[in-house]
């Protein structure tokens, strides 16, 4: 069985400041590099044969480090840039809560139906995941990789693996430095 390992990166200084990152690239911060260090020490001792990443800056940074110490390569996975959250890139999530409440709250309940101004809806996100983990378990069959994943990818990755629900994005970009273990059931191979 295929085995993901699905790492969330360090945290940055738009992280600590509840901005809202998309596909901006913002490097790691002090603490993220912190996160990253407690990251390879609880890997260490994993059977991971590679680590992938999207070139955004910390999950880049956070990949590269993982590799390194796991003596692997790290891959880039285009297909898991970030959601494209449009103009909302940049601004702290109280302001988006604030100059656009109705939209906020549909985002926390049904984050599907809600495309950011200039951005991309889920729905598009989830088709790029969807091709890019048919390609990745393909070529991974029973073996463990890593995906170092920003929110909310990881979390649409998440989805995609386990067909659960997507829940509040919003609450799911709080954690850094984070990793699950996730077995790929035979269904999302096929």
């Amino acid at each position: 069985m295929t085995k993901i390992v699905l790492v969330r990166p360090g945290s940055t200084d738009y992280d600590h400041q509840q901005r809202i990152q998309g596909n901006l690239d913002v490097p790691l911060n002090r603490q993220g590099s912190v996160e990253v260090a407690k990251l390879i020490e609880e890997l260490g001792g994993l059977p991971i044969e590679a680590v992938y990443a999207p070139l955004c800056e910390p999950a880049h940074q956070t990949a590269k480090a993982l590799a390194a110490a796991l003596h692997v390569r790290c891959r880039k996975l285009d297909q898991m840039t970030n959601l494209n959250h449009g103009l909302w890139q940049g601004m702290r999530v109280d302001e988006v809560r604030r100059k656009y409440p109705r939209v906020y709250r549909q985002w926390q309940e049904q984050p599907q139906s809600v495309q950011p101004p200039e951005g991309e809806t889920v729905d598009q996100a989830m088709h790029r995941i969807q091709t890019a983990m048919a390609k990745l378990l393909k070529k991974h069959k029973e073996a463990m990789i890593a995906l170092v994943l920003p929110e909310p990818i990881a979390s649409l990755v998440r989805q995609h693996l386990d067909h659960g629900e997507l829940g509040d994005l919003w609450k799911a970009s709080l954690g850094h430095g984070r990793w699950e273990l996730c077995d790929v059931p035979s269904s999302v191979i096929a």
